[in-house]
C-alpha cells in the first residue's frame, strides 16, 4: 500500500523521538524534555502526511494504518511540551489527519464510519489530554508554591538573623559601654578602666565604620550563643556541656554558630510543640577544636519522621537546609511513636581549616 521507505521511516521517526523522549527526562535541564516531546509531537504528523506521497493507491475493506491507533500518544506529547490551546489543537489535527487517511484508503462500503470514527478519536483522546493538561497545571502551582514558601521560610530565617544582631548589639552596649561607664563612674584610678574605655571606643569605631566583625569565638562565646538561643525557647531547658579542655575553637565562624543555634531553636519549637506538656527537655553540647555537637533531646510523644510532609518546613528548612548550607554541617533527626525524639546537629571543621 505504501513505499518501501515510509515504514521504516514511520518507526523511527514515531518511536524512535518517544525514546529520545524518555531519556530526556534523565536531564537536569527540563527544556531537553520540552525540545523532545516538541519534536515527538511534530514528528508524528510529518508522518501521516508523508504517508500520502508514499501511498500507492490501493484500497481495502478491513485495514487501517497502524499509527492511527495512537495520535493521543502524541498529543500528550504535545501536552508536556506546549501551551494547553497548542496541545488541543495538535490533538484534533492529528486524530483528523489519522481518520482521514483511514477513510481514504477504504472501499466505499466502509466510507459511512468517518463521522463515527472522528467522534470516537476525539473524545478518547482528549480524556487523557486533558488530564495531561491538569496535571502539568497542578505541579506548576506546586512547584511555584513551594518556591514561594521557601522564600517566606527564608525570609523568616533572615528576620530570626536580624533579631540575633540586634541582641549581639544590646549585648555590646550592656557588656562593654555600660560597664565601662559604670566601672568610670567610681573615680579610682585603675588602670584596667582605661584599657577597657580604649577597647570599647575601638569597638565603636569598627560598628561605626561598618568593619565590625567577629572573627571567631572561644568556646564561652559558643555556649553563651547557643544557650542564649535554647533559653528563649524554653526557660527551664537542661543544658548540658563536654568540653575538650586545652583545644583552641578559633575555626568556628561565628555564622555558623548562628545559623546552628538557629537550627537548634527550631527543633526545641517543634518539641515545645508537639512533644506533649509533660515531655521533658534537653541540649547537649559536645566540642572539640575540630567538632561540634549537638542534641536536643525529649522523652515526648515521638512521631514517625518518614511520615512528615515534603512540604513542613520546621524540619526541611529550618533544621536540615540550615544545617546542610553550612560546610560541613548536618542534622540527624531519629524518633518513633512513644519513645520520644532526638536531634543531633554536627559541625566539623574542613581539613583545611584545620591544618
Amino acid at each position: 500500500m505504501s513505499a518501501s521507505w515510509w515504514t521504516p521511516l514511520a518507526v523511527v521517526a514515531t518511536f524512535g523521538s518517544g525514546l529520545v523522549l524518555g531519556a530526556s527526562t534523565f536531564h537536569a535541564d527540563t527544556r531537553w524534555v520540552k525540545r523532545a516531546a516538541s519534536a515527538n509531537a511534530l514528528l508524528y504528523v510529518v508522518v501521516i502526511l508523508l504517508w500520502w506521497p508514499a501511498w500507492n493507491g490501493e484500497h481495502v475493506t478491513d485495514f487501517t494504518l497502524r499509527i492511527s491507533n495512537f495520535p493521543g500518544v502524541a498529543s500528550l506529547a504535545a501536552a508536556a511540551a506546549w501551551r494547553p490551546a497548542a496541545a488541543v489543537v495538535h490533538l484534533f489535527v492529528a486524530a483528523t489527519l489519522a481518520q482521514l487517511t483511514n477513510h481514504i484508503i477504504r472501499t466505499s462500503p466502509t466510507t459511512h464510519l468517518l463521522v463515527p470514527d472522528l467522534a470516537f478519536a476525539w473524545t478518547f483522546c482528549a480524556v487523557f489530554v486533558a488530564a495531561a493538561v491538569m496535571a502539568l497545571r497542578t505541579g506548576r502551582v506546586l512547584d511555584a508554591t513551594i518556591a514561594t514558601t521557601h522564600a517566606a521560610a527564608a525570609g523568616a530565617a533572615a528576620a530570626e538573623a536580624k533579631s540575633v544582631e540586634r541582641e549581639r548589639f544590646d549585648a555590646l552596649i550592656h557588656d562593654t559601654v555600660m560597664s565601662t561607664l559604670l566601672a568610670a563612674s567610681r573615680n579610682d584610678a585603675d588602670p584596667s578602666v582605661i584599657a577597657q574605655a580604649r577597647r570599647t571606643v575601638e569597638r565603636l569605631d569598627e560598628l561605626r565604620s561598618g568593619t565590625d566583625h567577629e572573627t571567631s569565638f572561644d568556646f564561652d562565646g559558643i555556649l553563651a550563643q547557643l544557650r542564649s538561643a535554647a533559653s528563649e525557647v524554653d526557660e527551664n531547658i537542661t543544658f548540658e556541656t563536654a568540653l575538650s579542655v586545652g583545644s583552641d575553637p578559633s575555626g568556628y565562624a561565628p555564622d555558623s554558630i548562628r545559623a546552628m543555634a538557629g537550627a537548634m531553636a527550631e527543633a526545641l519549637r517543634n518539641s515545645v510543640k508537639h512533644a506533649g506538656s509533660s515531655a521533658r527537655r534537653s541540649v547537649t553540647v559536645t566540642a572539640t577544636a575540630t567538632h561540634l555537637e549537638v542534641v536536643v533531646a525529649d522523652d515526648g510523644v515521638g512521631f514517625d519522621p518518614s511520615s512528615v510532609e515534603t512540604h513542613r518546613l520546621g524540619i526541611t528548612v529550618s533544621i536540615r537546609g540550615r544545617m546542610r548550607q553550612l560546610d560541613g554541617g548536618s542534622a540527624t533527626i531519629r524518633s518513633s511513636p512513644g519513645r520520644g525524639t532526638s536531634v543531633t546537629l554536627t559541625l566539623s571543621l574542613p581539613a583545611a581549616v584545620m591544618a
